[in-house]
């Protein structure tokens, strides 16, 4: 199936509650986070996830989607940790990348966070990432602080901040 058009009429989405396409999820997942493999350190926690723990983790998180037909093209979890709404396993599909779906994600967990009464998205980023990180800035992300994994004398993420206004 190609993806290129210019008349791409996609739009980020919260998951309806009887969605099953778990496996198509985990694919998109899989294939996003594929370049950070020899680049970051610690493994990304992505490599003990299935699509039967992204169903789990989905009954705690919110599951947002994009999607092109029946196809998951883009997705991120949005996880209430007070007093922001947390922003995780963001991912598009490398042949969309560039065409605003990030923001649409970024847009509706804004809404979300406004409607609970969140003030702030927060998400992290490793430190190796510089371009995911050029991308957070573009949305109006800014660094808030340096975390180490367990085990690490160095910072291996970065907490990135977007203040509601």
């Amino acid at each position: 199936m190609g993806m290129g058009g210019r008349d791409l009429k996609m739009q980020a989405e919260v998951a309806e509650p009887d969605f099953t396409d778990w496996r198509g999820v985990h694919r998109l997942l899989v294939e996003s986070f594929a370049f950070m493999e020899r680049r970051i350190d610690p493994p990304s926690s992505l490599a003990a996830l299935t699509p039967e723990g992204l169903a789990r983790k989905a009954e705690r998180e919110v599951l947002m989607l994009v999607r092109w037909g029946s196809r998951v093209v883009a997705c991120g979890f949005a996880a209430p940790k007070p007093p922001v709404l947390y922003l995780g396993k963001l991912a598009v599909t490398e042949a969309l990348r560039g065409r605003g779906l990030l923001r649409q994600m970024v847009v509706l967990a804004e809404e979300m966070a406004r409607d609970g009464g969140f003030e702030a998205l927060e998400l992290q980023s490793r430190v190796e990432l510089a371009e995911n990180h050029a991308a957070f800035a573009a949305l109006g992300f800014e660094e808030v602080g340096r975390t180490a994994h367990e085990g690490f004398a160095q910072p291996t993420s970065i907490t990135f901040r977007k203040l509601l206004r």
